[in-house]
């Protein structure tokens, strides 16, 4: 008779956004302007750009709303809501009405 041999490794998690929402990977904290001046670490400018990661099925059925998975977008982080799913917490569920901006090229 075979025996289950349990691993220590959790399953696999994944984040589903619900309602119209949207989960957004925030773009990494800026070290330098854009003159070449280096920042200090202590100090750090918010960044408020991101890529779409995923869609809710509501937002993905609704035709109106022109979200889709890995768009570039701005959003106003005061409406998000940080997951901590990853060690840099840099995960956000946003409300559609909090993403301000889609960048698309010409």
């Amino acid at each position: 008779m075979a025996k289950k041999i349990e691993t220590a490794a959790s399953p696999i998690e994944t984040v589903e956004p619900i309602g119209k929402r949207v989960l957004i990977r925030k773009d990494e904290d800026k070290k330098q302007t854009k003159g070449g001046i280096q920042l200090p670490d202590n100090i750090e400018i918010p960044t408020i750009t991101g890529r779409i990661v995923a869609v809710s099925v509501e937002i993905s059925n609704a035709h109106d709303i022109p979200l889709k998975q890995y768009d570039k977008v701005l959003f106003n982080p005061k409406g998000a809501i940080p997951v901590d799913f990853e060690g840099d917490n840099r995960l956000y569920v946003v409300e559609v009405e909090n993403v301000v901006a889609v960048f698309r090229k010409a």
